[in-house]
């Protein structure tokens, strides 16, 4: 029997999801739900599905669905995941969980009484460089990892066009250092414990967005491990990097050292130097491969197997509260504690 979908925000990711869910024979996508009507219609013409709600509640009273998708901006994601759990829907999440680590533990304590599925889509996990670090810091490779760093820089174009009608509600900490954080913390394998952030608003509020042209945040995991992570989405659009993303784990005994920058692909074209984006999400003939197809199969077969899902919701609670904290130390100037809540 086919695992029937609902998907909540039609816009790049929920599209993104859908494009995935077609292809998969064991799903299908039933219903969409979004508040732009154009939107939502071109998105239903795209999928061949019909029916289409201008409000998410609307679809899940009137639709009996098993799974619901929701790819609504950052601080819109906590209201609808919990319905739909409420509703019997496993849900796909896309990152972070919540804006709030109030909120995600709220999430959390849902899926704990409804017994649902809930995956975070942090798709980095599934991407092999990233998987590949993991295994060999649970090998002893590197011996205990210390220290960590990492960066996710984007072209100014992210927050003045890409994604212009919310990035005044965001910042490029909770845009882009939330998949690092999770990767991070993934690695470390502890709790974080304190957050220490700088942050400069200049160039974007100037073009009247009121965000963070970039971002610095020190983080101390238990037992005294700590990793510093940079956001910045203020680079010229003349970069061919979208983003320019690196990482470096240190270990007692070794170090590991992960470049995203050309994504295996250098193209000097008539009129610029690019880089194309083929590893997190990329169709090869008539199936999409990468890191991003690859974690929404896996939530598949998470609810199909009766399994634990790769990103849970406790792992979602951790980076929210990195990124809670985050912001709290950015307005007091001063670190802040972090405690997670069991």
């Amino acid at each position: 029997m086919a695992i029937r979908f609902g998907i909540i925000g039609t816009g790049i990711m929920g599209n993104a999801v859908g494009r995935v869910l077609k292809l998969c024979p064991q799903v299908e996508v039933a219903a969409l739900s979004d508040l732009d009507r154009d939107r939502l219609e071109k998105s239903g013409k795209e999928f061949g599905v019909s029916r289409l709600y201008p409000r998410y509640g609307e679809m899940l009273d009137a639709e009996k669905l098993d799974a619901v998708a929701v790819a609504t901006p950052d601080h819109l994601h906590t209201r609808p995941v919990v319905e739909a759990l409420r509703k019997g829907c496993h849900v796909l999440v896309e990152k972070p969980l919540a804006t709030s680590q109030e909120e995600a533990e709220e999430i959390r304590r849902v899926v704990q009484k409804t017994g649902k599925k809930l995956q975070v889509n942090f798709n980095h996990r599934w991407l092999s460089p990233y998987h590949k670090a993991k295994e060999m810091i649970l090998n002893g490779e590197i011996g205990e990892p210390l220290i960590g760093y990492a960066r996710k820089n984007n072209p100014i174009y992210v927050p003045t066009e890409m994604i212009k009608s919310w990035s005044s509600r965001t910042t490029p900490a909770w845009f882009l250092s939330c998949h690092d954080i999770d990767l991070m913390t993934w690695w470390f394998d502890a709790d974080p414990v304190e957050v220490y952030a700088k942050g400069v608003k200049k160039v974007l509020v100037e073009k009247g967005f009121d965000t963070y042209d970039g971002i610095q945040a020190l983080v101390t995991y238990d037992g005294g491990k700590f990793a510093t992570y940079e956001a910045v989405w203020i680079y010229p659009n003349t970069s061919p990097y979208m983003p320019d993303s690196y990482m470096e784990i240190i270990g007692s005994s070794g170090t590991l050292h992960l470049d995203r920058q050309a994504e295996a692909v250098e193209a000097l074209v008539r009129e610029k130097f690019v880089c194309p984006r083929t590893f997190l999400n990329y169709k090869v003939f008539d199936e999409w491969q990468g890191a991003f197809p690859a974690a929404v199969r896996g939530f598949l077969y998470a609810i199909e197997h009766d399994a634990e899902p790769h990103v849970t919701a406790e792992d979602g609670v951790r980076s929210t509260a990195v990124l809670e904290a985050i912001h709290k130390s950015l307005a007091s100037g001063k670190p802040e504690k972090i405690a997670i809540h069991v």
